[in-house]
C-alpha cells in the first residue's frame, strides 16, 4: 500500500483551500483592515510583554481574556472559547459534531473552509443556493433544515463572499426548525447594521454601527457565534477567535481546542484591542464603512459593472468583461483582488476588498481605464 493509499478518498478528492502568492503594491484581495492596527495598541500590547517571561506557557485557558471578550461582547465568560483565530474554533466545533452519517448544512457561495473541514471530518455537505439576488433564502433553508435535519447549520452573517446578512427574526425560525446547532459565524459583524440591511438616500448601505446574534443565545441553546480579531479589530497577523454558546455546549467543544492554543502576544494585543475599541478601532470601522458606500456608487457608475449591496468591508461585483480578465489587467497595475468566479452562482464576479480612500480611487482609476 503506497502513502496516498493511507489517505481517506475523501480527502484526496477535495481540492486544497488555497490562495496563489500574488504580490502587489494595492492588496484588495483578503477582506482584511486597510488601516493597520494604530500604534497606540502596539505599544501598550509591547509595553506589557516586556514584563512578561517569554520562557513561560501561556495561559492553558485564557481566563482574563475570556472575561474581557465577555464584557465586549455582553455574554458570559463560561460561555466564550478563545482560539487561534475563528478557523480554529470552526475545525473545533466541527470536531466534536462531525463523523459518518452526520451533516452540516451552508449556503453557497459561502466560506470555503466549511466545507472543506466537513469532508475531511468524514460529514457530509448538504447546501442551500442564495437566492438570486444573492441574499439569504431561509424558506429553503427551512425545508432543507426539516428534511435532512443536519448535526450543524453555519451561516456566514455577514456572508462571504457576497455580504448579505440574516436578521434575528429568520434566526429565530431557523433554530425553532433545528434540532442541531446554528452556527452564525460573525467575522465581518462590525460593519453590519442592526436587524435588517438599511439604505441610505442614494441606495447603497449605509455605514454600520454592528448587528450581532450574541442577545439571541440566552433563549436559543443550539445557537453558536463565531467572530474574529482579523477584520475590524485590524490583527489578521496575530490570529485570534472566539466563540460564544451555552456553557454545556462551550465545555463540550473545548475538548478539541489544543491546550496553550492561543500564544501570550496574541492574548496581550486582543485585551489592548478591547480596552482600546471606541478610542482606536471604532473611528476606523466607521470610515471602512463609508468607504464602502462611496466605491460603490463609484463602481455602479462604471459601464459593464455590476457591484452588490454588501454589509462587510467587500463587495462582489459582476461584470460584462471576463473576471480573470480585469484580475489579470489589475494585477499588471499592481492591484490584487479576488477573483470568485469559481465560486457557484458567481460565474461573472469579483470581489474587491475595501481599501483606504487613496486605494480604493486607483482601484477606480484602473477599471475605467480597463473597461471604458
Amino acid at each position: 500500500m503506497g502513502i496516498s493509499d493511507s489517505i481517506k478518498d475523501s480527502v484526496r478528492a477535495l481540492r486544497p483551500y488555497t490562495l496563489a502568492p500574488h504580490r502587489a503594491a494595492i492588496k484588495l484581495n483578503q477582506n482584511e483592515n486597510p488601516w493597520d492596527a494604530p500604534l497606540e495598541i502596539k505599544q501598550e500590547t509591547l509595553n506589557r510583554m516586556k514584563d512578561r517571561a517569554w520562557s513561560r506557557y501561556p495561559d492553558f485557558a485564557p481566563r482574563r481574556l475570556h472575561e474581557r471578550l465577555a464584557e465586549f461582547s455582553g455574554w458570559q465568560p463560561e460561555g466564550i472559547i478563545a482560539g487561534n483565530g475563528s478557523n480554529e474554533l470552526i475545525q473545533a466545533l466541527l470536531m466534536v459534531t462531525m463523523g459518518e452519517r452526520r451533516r452540516v448544512l451552508i449556503t453557497e457561495p459561502t466560506f470555503a473552509l466549511y466545507r472543506q473541514i466537513t469532508t475531511v471530518l468524514g460529514g457530509e455537505v448538504v447546501s442551500v443556493p442564495l437566492k438570486y439576488d444573492l441574499q439569504f433564502d431561509v424558506a429553503a433553508l427551512v425545508e432543507e433544515i426539516e428534511e435532512t435535519q443536519p448535526a450543524v447549520t453555519i451561516l456566514c452573517s455577514p456572508n462571504n463572499p457576497t455580504g448579505c446578512v440574516i436578521n434575528d427574526e429568520e434566526l429565530v425560525v431557523l433554530s425553532k426548525a433545528a434540532r442541531g446547532l446554528i452556527v452564525v459565524d460573525e467575522a465581518y459583524h462590525e460593519f453590519a447594521n442592526p436587524g435588517s440591511p438599511t439604505r441610505v438616500a442614494n441606495g447603497q448601505p449605509g455605514c454600520g454601527s454592528g448587528h450581532s446574534a450574541v442577545p439571541l443565545l440566552g433563549d436559543r441553546e443550539n445557537l453558536v457565534v463565531l467572530r474574529t480579531f482579523s477584520k475590524a479589530m485590524g490583527m489578521a497577523a496575530l490570529r485570534v477567535g472566539y466563540l460564544l454558546a451555552s456553557p454545556g455546549l462551550v465545555r463540550e467543544v473545548a475538548k478539541a481546542v489544543l491546550p496553550y492554543n492561543l500564544n501570550a502576544l496574541s492574548q496581550t494585543a486582543a485585551e489592548v484591542a478591547i480596552e482600546m475599541f471606541e478610542a482606536k478601532l471604532q473611528p476606523l470601522v466607521k470610515a471602512i464603512c463609508a468607504e464602502r458606500d462611496r466605491l460603490y456608487v463609484e463602481l455602479a457608475s462604471i459601464p459593464g459593472l455590476f457591484p452588490v449591496q454588501s454589509q462587510a468591508n467587500f463587495m462582489v461585483v459582476r461584470a460584462n468583461e471576463e473576471p480573470k480578465r480585469i484580475f489579470a489587467e489589475l494585477l499588471k497595475r499592481d492591484i490584487l483582488i479576488r477573483d470568485v468566479s469559481g465560486y457557484p452562482m458567481l460565474n461573472d464576479y469579483f470581489r474587491v476588498s475595501v481599501g483606504t480612500p487613496e486605494e480604493n480611487d486607483l482601484l477606480v482609476m484602473a477599471l475605467r481605464e480597463i473597461l471604458i
